[in-house]
């Protein structure tokens, strides 16, 4: 009985044991497959968040390229009379082109469409919305990205659209050449003295000007390096860059203007060079200098604003 009972003890231990080690497998095994689709599950997010991530770095670059082409279109003679319609249509063809190169690359299914372009308090730069809807196997995104896009660099639209190429306006050596453009323009207005803005030039690229606040530009040699450079400057009485598209010289959002340089050596009053009013508040002004060919026509408001009174 002892024996048997002692054998029976043995035996009963050995079953326990074996059980409990068929289940610390079970377990272990579970574990390990568990912990590998844990693991198979965040890379393949990591993966789905690297292509998003990558999707919404490219935006803000086809953004830039969407306006560019509309610039592009005006330069080429071509009328824009809705530039955000014009810029989503940019847009939307691009980011098909993008859709499809993703959809090779990352094997997912992309859409994606512009909601709307607007101004922001910049007006060095366009807000964007774009709806985009990502799928990669059973992994869904879907979200309105916003992003803004810089026109810094960009060209300058409104001669162009203002005056359009058949007025005989140049563009070289990164600059307006006006020509007879903005002469002929005031002789249909009977604008005073247009004689004085033949042969002016203006910047072609719009590049912000960093001597701010903007009353230093009457410290020694800064209006000399501001006009050489061709910067422009915030305006709230200015276009911005959507409007200028349009041919618009002035508009209700904040924009920016700049110093249309004329080379005369007319002492005549004529309009007052910034670019709004020759285009849109065609006010006049005095040259700074009357014995520099090259002084800039400018009225009591701006001297003031620039520093040169």
């Amino acid at each position: 009985m002892k024996i048997d009972s002692k054998g029976n003890l043995i035996v009963g231990s050995v079953a326990v044991l074996a059980i409990a080690l068929l289940l610390i497998s079970i377990f272990i095994i579970t574990s390990i497959n568990y912990i590998e689709n844990e693991n198979n599950q965040l890379k393949s997010n990591n993966e789905f968040k690297y292509i998003i991530d990558d999707y919404e770095r490219n935006l803000e670059v086809l953004e830039r390229q969407s306006i560019a082409e509309a610039t592009q279109k005006v330069y080429n003679g071509l009328p824009i009379f809705d530039s955000k319609k014009q810029i989503k249509k940019n847009l939307d063809k691009l980011l098909k082109e993008k859709n499809k190169e993703f959809e090779k690359k990352y094997g997912v299914k992309i859409s994606s469409q512009t909601v709307d372009v607007e101004n922001t308090n910049s007006p060095w730069k366009i807000l964007f919305k774009v709806k985009l809807n990502v799928q990669k196997n059973n992994i869904r995104y879907s979200n309105i990205v916003e992003r803004n896009a810089s026109v810094e660099g960009l060209k300058d639209p409104l001669p162009l659209a203002k005056l359009t190429i058949a007025s005989g306006i140049l563009t070289y050596d990164e600059k307006i050449h006006y020509k007879n453009a903005i002469a002929g323009y005031m002789v249909i207005h009977n604008f005073k003295s247009p004689e004085s803005y033949i042969e002016a030039t203006a910047p072609m690229y719009i590049i912000k000007c960093p001597y701010d606040p903007y009353i230093h530009h009457g410290d020694p040699g800064v209006l000399d390096d501001c006009l050489k450079k061709g910067y422009f400057h915030e305006s709230a009485d200015g276009s911005c860059y959507l409007c200028r598209l349009e041919g618009k010289g002035k508009c209700p959002h904040y924009g920016f203007e700049v110093f249309i340089q004329t080379h005369t050596f007319l002492k005549n009053e004529s309009l007052s060079c910034p670019d709004h009013v020759v285009f849109s508040d065609h006010y006049n002004a005095a040259k700074i200098n009357e014995s520099d060919p090259n002084s800039l026509i400018l009225d009591d408001a701006h001297r003031k604003k620039y520093g040169l009174i």
